[in-house]
Order: structure tokens, then C-alpha cells, then sequence
């Protein structure tokens, strides 16, 4: 027994031995240097109707695959998918991007473009399967504010991918705009406020402060956001809203509205026909 006894704890002690001794996990990565590499998030814009036949299922860049169909790029959303902030990583200069839809067994190349694709961060818009896409800057880094208490503040980018219907970008010079909640108990409204400065087709605002009064005070932040995009002349006065075709066919003032959260970031994208079917409107995602 006593020398059972002395096997149990010598058996014990390289158990724990075992247990706390150290295992290096290593990963296959390449470091990135953010001044001389090619990061970007890829955007489809096309104003196409949504659903499964109008996924890209294959994504290559310089004839390399980025994704398949187990990552689809689906109509009105952006890639890399899944966590914030994740960019695809390419060599600068000009490239080749290519997009397929269709089954596994049964791809179709939809989309063959070269362009130039600079160095940093950028957004890739596709918006015309028979056009170069819309390379726009990221701006990073994101804005943030720092405070003791709580903040009030989320970030907005709003592009213009406004299309008049097919093959027809739209003409029109947009202001968006905000409004948030003033007062949670009497739903008091804000005056409108602009949303960075008037964007035409292509182009986009930098990141916008918007006003987050949360609803919950003990909370992260959240709340309502209103939006309405107005139509600027080319002597920069307001011409009145921007009309739109909405779900039952009627021509009415846009208007739309988002949650915030207090510290994200987000991009606002208007895409879509005008005057047509699939109808505009704009396509959040979160970029932080």
C-alpha cells in the first residue's frame, strides 16, 4: 500500500506537470506594411434585384481566388464578410478583378475589369457589371472621442450610387442629412443637419459625426437615426427632396431611418433605381 501510495502522487505530479506545461500554437501569416500594401473591402452596388441568382459566387483578383460560393458576395453588401474592419490584402498598382454568378458547376463571368488599386485602405464599389469600379479612400484611422461618462456620437461615410434607372447614374447632386431624438420622454426632434458636404455619383463624404441620445442609460448607447437626402443646384442652393419610387410604385420624398450605436462607425450607402424597380435606398454597413 505504501508504495501504491507513493506511485498515485508521483503519478499525479506528472499529470500536473503535463497539464501546465507550455504549447506554442504558431499561424502562417505574412505581416502587412499599411503604407505600401493594397488593403480593400469589395462592395456590390449593382442595382440589381436581390436573391440567391444575383450572388457572386467567385471573386479573383489577378486571377487568385479571394472567396467562393461558401462566402457569397450578396447584392448590396460588401467583403471581406464576418468581423469589422477586415480588408483583402493585394499589391498596388493595376489589377484584375473578375466576378462570377451561378452554381458551383456552373459559373458565369459576369464581371472583367482592370484598374488601379492603390496603396492603403480602400472601398472597391462595383456598381456597373460593364464598368471599372469606384475606388474610394477608407480614411483611416476611424474617428473616435474619448470621454469620462458616456459618448453621444456615432460616424456616418453616405456614397452616392444613385441610379436613375438601368445604365443611367443619376445627374443629381445629393445633401444627406440627420435628425435624432432630442428628448426620449416627449419625442422631441432635432433641426435637420447635414451630413458632411453635397456627394454626385461616385463620390462620398468623410466620416460624419451624427448625434446618439441613447435610450438606455445604463447601456452601450443606441437609438434611432433619422435620414433624407436633398437635392443641391449647381449655385449650391436646396432644391427640394430627393423623390423616389417606392414598394407600391408612388413617387414620394425619401426618408429612411438606421439604429446607431454610440463609437461605430458606418457606411451609408444609396444605391438602387430612382424611378425604377429594384427601388433606392440606402445600404448600412458597419465599418467599426
Amino acid at each position: 500500500m505504501k508504495n501504491l501510495h507513493k506511485f498515485l502522487i508521483t503519478l499525479l505530479g506528472l499529470l500536473l506537470f503535463s497539464a501546465c506545461k507550455k504549447n506554442v500554437v504558431e499561424y502562417q501569416a505574412t505581416p502587412i506594411d499599411d503604407g505600401a500594401t493594397a488593403q480593400f473591402q469589395l462592395h456590390y452596388m449593382v442595382p440589381v434585384a436581390t436573391g440567391a441568382a444575383n450572388n457572386i459566387n467567385k471573386v479573383e483578383l489577378n486571377g487568385k481566388l479571394l472567396v467562393n460560393q461558401t462566402t457569397p458576395l450578396v447584392v448590396y453588401n460588401f467583403l471581406p464578410s464576418g468581423s469589422v474592419g477586415r480588408f483583402f490584402a493585394a499589391e498596388p498598382g493595376k489589377v484584375n478583378l473578375k466576378l462570377y454568378k451561378g452554381a458551383t458547376d456552373n459559373l458565369v463571368l459576369v464581371y472583367d475589369q482592370t484598374f488601379d488599386l492603390p496603396a492603403g485602405k480602400s472601398n472597391v464599389v462595383v456598381h456597373d457589371f460593364n464598368k471599372p469600379p469606384v475606388v474610394i479612400v477608407n480614411e483611416v484611422p476611424y474617428p473616435k472621442t474619448t470621454t469620462e461618462n458616456t459618448g453621444t456620437t456615432a460616424w456616418v461615410k453616405f456614397y452616392n450610387f444613385l441610379y436613375e434607372s438601368a445604365n443611367t447614374p443619376t445627374s443629381l447632386k445629393l445633401q444627406y442629412q440627420y435628425q435624432y431624438t432630442v428628448n426620449n420622454e416627449t419625442g422631441q426632434k432635432s433641426e435637420w443637419a447635414n451630413v458632411g458636404k453635397p456627394v454626385s455619383f461616385g463620390e462620398a463624404t468623410g466620416w460624419e459625426p451624427v448625434t446618439v441620445n441613447k435610450t438606455v442609460i445604463i447601456s452601450a448607447g443606441t437609438a434611432r437615426i433619422d435620414y433624407r437626402a436633398r437635392l443641391i443646384g449647381a449655385d449650391g442652393s436646396d432644391q427640394g427632396s430627393l423623390v423616389v419610387r417606392n414598394s407600391t410604385g408612388s413617387m414620394v420624398d425619401y426618408t429612411d431611418w438606421w439604429t446607431a450605436q454610440i463609437g461605430r462607425v458606418y457606411h451609408h450607402m444609396l444605391a438602387g433605381f430612382r424611378t425604377a424597380t429594384p427601388i433606392a435606398g440606402v445600404k448600412q454597413a458597419t465599418a467599426l
